[in-house]
C-alpha cells in the first residue's frame, strides 16, 4: 500500500515499511535523519512521480507500506467500549473517526466487508498515523456481529435521529456505538436489534451532522457518564 505524510511515517511502525519514495530537493532534515537512524530504503524521484502514486497531498514523501490486515471479531470480546460503523462510504470519515478513537483510548472499530469504506491511502493519511494503534475488524454481516457482542454483554447504543439525548443516558460497562452512513443514517434492522437509539440534540435550522463529528461528541460524551 502507498501511503503518504510525514506524521503517518514517523507512526508508521519500521517493520512494515518497504521504501519511502523523496520528492527532488527534499529538505526536511529531520525527515532524513530519521530515515537514515533507522536504516529505512529511500528513493529520490521527480515530485510529478509522487503526485501520481496518492491522491493526498503527499508532503513530499510516499511510503510502500504492508496492505493493512484486519482483526476478527473475537479479539474485541473482552474489551470495554467498541464503535460500529453501519457502511461509511467516505474515507475521509472513516479517518477521522479511528483518530478520535485512538485518542479516546478505543481499541476497536467495526466495519462491514460489502458497501462500505476499507482502509486506503486517504484513509491512513487522515488518521494520522492512529490507524496503527487501532483494530479495524471486518466483518461480513454487521448486525450478526452487533448479536454476538449482545450475547458477550455488550449494550449497542445506535445513533439516530429520533433516540434519547445521548446526555441523559446511564450507559453499560460494556458498550458498542453504531454510528450510521452518510446521508442514509442507520439500517433498519440494525435499529431493530439495538438496545438503546440515541441523538445529539440540534438546536439550529440544519439538522444533521457530519459522521465523524457525531461520531467525536458521542464518544466523548459516552466516555464521561
Amino acid at each position: 500500500m502507498l501511503v503518504c505524510g510525514k506524521n503517518v511515517l514517523k507512526e508508521t511502525p519500521i517493520s512494515k515499511i518497504h521504501k519511502v519514495y523523496l520528492k527532488e530537493n527534499f529538505h526536511d532534515s529531520e525527515i532524513l535523519q530519521y530515515l537514515k537512524e533507522n536504516k529505512i530504503r529511500y528513493e529520490i524521484i521527480p515530485s510529478f512521480r509522487l503526485d501520481k502514486m496518492v491522491n493526498e497531498k503527499h508532503q513530499g514523501l510516499v511510503i510502500d507500506i504492508n496492505d493493512y490486515e484486519y482483526y476478527d471479531l473475537d479479539s474485541c470480546l473482552n474489551e470495554t467500549f467498541v464503535v460500529c460503523l453501519d457502511h461509511l462510504e467516505d474515507p475521509h470519515n472513516l479517518g477521522a473517526i479511528i483518530r478520535t478513537c485512538e485518542c479516546a483510548g478505543i481499541k476497536s472499530i467495526i466495519i462491514p466487508k460489502d458497501r462500505s469504506i476499507r482502509v486506503t491511502d486517504t484513509v491512513v493519511k487522515i488518521s494520522a498515523g492512529a490507524i496503527n494503534n487501532i483494530k479495524i475488524i471486518l466483518v461480513s454481516n454487521l448486525n450478526n456481529a452487533l448479536k454476538k457482542l449482545q450475547e458477550n454483554y455488550f449494550f449497542v447504543y445506535t445513533a439516530d435521529m429520533d433516540g434519547k439525548d445521548y446526555n441523559t443516558i446511564d450507559y453499560a460497562s460494556k458498550k458498542v456505538l453504531v454510528i450510521g452512513a452518510e446521508g442514509s443514517g442507520v439500517s433498519p434492522l440494525t435499529r431493530k436489534i439495538s438496545d438503546e437509539i440515541i441523538s445529539i440534540p440540534m438546536y439550529g435550522k440544519i439538522n444533521s451532522l457530519n459522521a465523524s463529528v457525531s461520531a467525536a461528541i458521542l464518544i466523548y460524551g459516552m466516555l464521561k457518564r
